[in-house]
């Protein structure tokens, strides 16, 4: 190391890599540079669940806010334990489980930004929109480390797809505003009448998640990606050459997400992912969907704590051993990133553009980038 020469800070610059960027992917990352991430910011999803299971008790209700928040709190702390970082919301979660110390000081924060649920077009097709009274520059504020933007996505629906476009620039320039890293989402669904199992839905969902990595997956840094096809609908031998041609599409470091599927099928789903160059995971209700199946508040506690827990320790330890870092995606090595230098008075160059004409001096006034 004290042999090599220093790789100017350049490199990174012109990948976008800029400080606040790059400090969040050392914040949410495994110290080899891959990713185990798990989220609770799903609300449309919790609150459904959460309402199913008071039914069953003979209670006929919405859940209160509170119910939501404990529910968040106790999925966080536990599955946290084995992850590198933790997804949550902005109503309910973030400030809920940092104030009260239940995600660890080395678990990286990520934190939703679009709206749960949303509008749809005459097709059934999503249209996608901000959380209101929420935005990256709160994000950015709370000191979280990660923005997500969930943004679903179908080429061959036009009106959706250019609506959810626009919304993806609009969060990419945002974050790029804010020096915060940003996590897409991009996620295929059934449109004109179709359902989630019919045979055309089915038929294009590979093509979809592939083609949607190739034309969004440049506006952002790192891309949370459906597997490309199902378990029993298209071969092994198929579904792995779709996760190649995923791989090949993406332009950024690529997690796999879990759609909700059973634990098992997404530990298999995880390891053909990582022998494709995922460099890890950001999964949801696979480790955690029967948290509300179980009885009482201690029963749920102990299934977090136990089942829960364990799982996202299995697939800890899948992608610690098989994925790739995400600094491979950028053609680097650790030992790259170990020799980068940053040239003297960098921070006049730093920043939103000021007034500044170039001047390096010390104690020159406005910021350039």
């Amino acid at each position: 190391m004290a042999d090599r020469r220093p790789l100017s800070v350049t490199r990174l610059l012109g990948l976008q890599l800029t400080p606040g960027k790059l400090r969040g992917l050392q914040r949410i990352c495994n110290d080899n540079g891959t990713l185990t991430m798990v989220a609770t910011d799903q609300n449309s999803s919790l609150i459904s669940m959460l309402r199913d299971s008071l039914k069953k008790r003979g209670e006929n209700r919405e859940p209160t806010y509170n119910e939501i928040v404990e529910a968040k709190i106790v999925l966080a702390e536990a599955l946290s334990k084995n992850a590198s970082a933790v997804l949550v919301d902005g109503y309910y979660g973030v400030w809920n489980s940092i104030a009260s110390f239940h995600i660890p000081k080395h678990v990286g924060v990520l934190v939703r930004v679009e709206q749960s649920g949303g509008g749809k077009n005459a097709a059934g097709a999503p249209l996608g929109a901000i959380e209101p009274g929420w935005g990256v520059s709160k994000i950015k504020r709370i000191g979280a480390d990660a923005v997500k933007l969930l943004a679903q996505f179908e080429p061959t629906e036009p009106d959706s797809a250019e609506h959810q476009y626009q919304l993806i620039q609009q969060v990419y320039q945002e974050c790029q505003k804010h020096d915060i890293l940003m996590l897409l989402e991009t996620v295929a669904f059934p449109f004109g009448g179709e359902k989630k199992d019919s045979k055309s839905f089915l038929d294009r969902k590979a093509e979809t998640v592939i083609e949607s990595a190739r034309q969004l997956s440049r506006f952002c840094d790192v891309y949370k990606a459906e597997f490309p096809g199902f378990l029993g609908h298209e071969s092994d031998g198929q579904l792995q050459k779709n996760l190649e041609k995923l791989n090949a599409a993406s332009e950024r470091p690529w997690v796999l997400l879990s759609a909700g599927v059973d634990f098992p099928d997404y530990k298999k789903q995880v390891e053909m992912a990582m022998s494709a160059s995922a460099s890890g995971v950001l999964g949801g209700r696979a480790f955690w969907k029967e948290y509300f199946q179980q009885e009482g508040p201690g029963a749920r506690e102990r299934f977090a704590n136990g089942e829960a827990a364990d799982r996202v320790r299995q697939i800890d330890e899948i992608v610690k051993k098989s994925a790739k870092p995400w600094y491979t995606r950028y053609g680097l090595t650790i030992d790259d990133l170990h020799a980068v230098r940053v040239a003297e008075n960098w921070h006049f160059r730093y920043g939103e553009a000021g007034k500044a004409t170039g001047g390096s001096k010390a104690g020159a006034e406005g910021e350039v980038y």
